[in-house]
């Protein structure tokens, strides 16, 4: 009877030793596919592998308005930009200086018209003093004609009073064609709408966008 019992305590205790190895085993089992199901869940259902893929985009050419040296790069290949994000630097040296002399010669064109302007208006005060000096000359002949005539004044003085008139008339001819052509340089223009100044003005607006388009 003793050994009947030891055989059937062994028998129990084997049993339950291969419950727990099971028991062990399937637990592992089950602990292994939690974990790759939560790995897939989290890194694997986003990531995939082919020997033979291909990846569709839109790809645009990037081209500068001006010509120049590159001295920064704003975004890498494939890298997602936004909306006004500078990409690529230029160098703005030249441009920069293309611009400051620009605005120079505004300036000097800016000074010329209005010496063009001033000149203009000392020039109607030169016709007005060669007149009033073409007619003190006339006076002058007209009195000595008439001295003349009585024989007061010689045939001299006569003819210089003559000469007089015919150079106080050159002068004012000579002062006249001096403000005709001043006029026809600015007659119906401002410092604002004058033609040289709208050109150097020009020239400015297009040196600043050369300088703008550098970024």
């Amino acid at each position: 009877e003793k050994i009947m019992a030891t055989q059937t305590d062994k028998t129990a205790t084997q049993g339950t030793r291969r419950w727990r190895l099971l028991g062990g085993v399937l637990g592992g089992v089950l602990l292994a596919a939690l974990g790759y199901t939560l790995y897939w869940a989290q890194v694997l259902r986003y990531h995939q592998t082919t020997d033979d893929a291909y990846v569709n985009g839109n790809v645009v050419q990037i081209t500068p308005q001006i010509s120049g040296t590159v001295v920064a790069i704003g975004a890498d290949d494939t890298q997602f930009v936004k909306s006004g994000q500078p990409l690529v630097r230029l160098d703005r040296a030249d441009a920069k200086v293309a611009l400051d002399q620009a605005e120079a010669q505004l300036a000097r064109t800016v000074r010329d018209v209005r010496t063009q302007f001033a000149t203009s208006s000392q020039l109607e005060a030169t016709v007005e003093v060669k007149q009033t000096e073409l007619a003190r000359a006339q006076y002058d002949l007209e009195r000595r004609g008439r001295l003349g005539a009585s024989g007061a004044v010689s045939g001299e003085e006569l003819q210089h009073a003559r000469d007089a008139v015919r150079a106080a008339q050159a002068d004012l001819t000579a002062a006249r064609q001096q403000l005709a052509a001043n006029r026809a340089r600015i007659d119906g223009t401002t410092l604002k709408d004058h033609p040289p100044i709208r050109d150097a003005a020009a020239a400015v607006r297009s040196a600043y966008l050369a300088w703008t388009r550098t970024e």
